[in-house]
């Protein structure tokens, strides 16, 4: 395997990691079942990429997912799914949709009482993962969620575990950002051995080099996304993750607290990877079951040209 494939994987993986989001395609299979089964696959979805006619990807979307409950018919909840680098224009449109919500539980591994200032802390991140955020919001030329989301709003209440916390949790796990970095590099090794990777290293160079640089590589790293299928499996296997499971149990009990205090119109502000195992809890534990979704561009695909 070349250098410069291994350094695409390398960048889709980390991307995977920091958006913590599930782009995968369904495996092939006979043109009867796939037909049987796009509506049930498409809304189990919560981030997809958008083509047109041509199968040209024209964005990358997140899903604002609805539930609500025959027992409990006045209250409803959204989980809005997050990706951490995106266009201004996505974060623009979220702060709009939070201010419909009595309450808007937001993850960040901060500790208790954390407020993030308007337009976001103004150093530079020290931590690995912030600082390759931070790159790659430069790289691709997209805006960061902490700048760009407004966490001064009264309605937006942490719900997530301090660094103390989600530090014990991943000891008490023998978990390390090293061992889910691996586990994802792994699993884009194999599909590549496979031949389900979705970019060359042609496409790779010739997107380095393009005039619209950032929007060639946006573009394909949004096809590489759906081509890392398992990505979130390999972090969140069977006994569950720090990352995932133990955090959303934490924004859970947040969860409850605000239901017991009688907010009704609740959403739960998450990275798209974490929102299937909340599905899950929303269904099993409370009895709500997904009524609908609306998208918002995240990721605006479309060549100059094309607008």
């Amino acid at each position: 395997m070349g250098r410069l494939k291994l350094l695409a994987m390398f960048s889709a993986a980390m991307l995977a990691l920091l958006l913590r989001s599930a782009l995968a395609e369904p495996a092939l299979e006979p043109a009867s079942e796939k037909a049987a089964t796009a509506e049930a696959e498409e809304k189990a979805k919560f981030i997809r990429v958008r083509r047109d006619d041509n199968e040209r990807p024209q964005a990358m979307e997140t899903a604002v997912v609805h539930y609500t409950s025959k027992s409990r018919p006045e209250i409803s909840i959204d989980l809005v799914g997050a990706v951490h680098i995106a266009d201004r224009s996505y974060y623009d449109e979220l702060n709009k949709l939070f201010e419909k919500y009595d309450v808007v539980l937001y993850e960040l591994v901060a500790p208790e009482g954390t407020r993030i200032p308007q337009g976001g802390r103004k150093e530079k991140s020290t931590h690995p993962i912030g600082m390759m955020q931070e790159g790659m919001s430069s790289l691709l030329e997209l805006s960061h969620q902490l700048v760009c989301v407004d966490y001064t709003k009264a309605n937006l209440v942490h719900a997530d575990m301090s660094p103390d916390e989600f530090a014990k949790s991943m000891e008490d796990r023998g978990e390390s950002f090293i061992q889910m970095f691996l586990r994802l590099m792994g699993t884009g090794i194999a599909q590549s051995a496979s031949g389900a990777g979705g970019m060359n290293d042609a496409d790779v160079l010739m997107a380095l080099f393009a005039k619209d640089r950032a929007m060639k590589l946006k573009t394909l790293l949004a096809q590489q996304f759906q081509s890392l299928e398992g990505a979130m499996s390999a972090l969140d296997g069977p006994g569950g993750s720090a990352i995932i499971t133990e955090r959303n149990k934490k924004c859970f009990e947040v969860l409850d607290k605000q239901l017991a205090a009688g907010k009704k119109r609740i959403a739960v502000f998450y990275g798209a990877g974490h929102l299937p195992d909340m599905q899950k809890r929303l269904e099993n534990d409370y009895g709500f079951r997904r009524a609908g979704e609306t998208w918002l561009t995240a990721w605006n695909l479309k060549a100059r040209a094309e607008k």
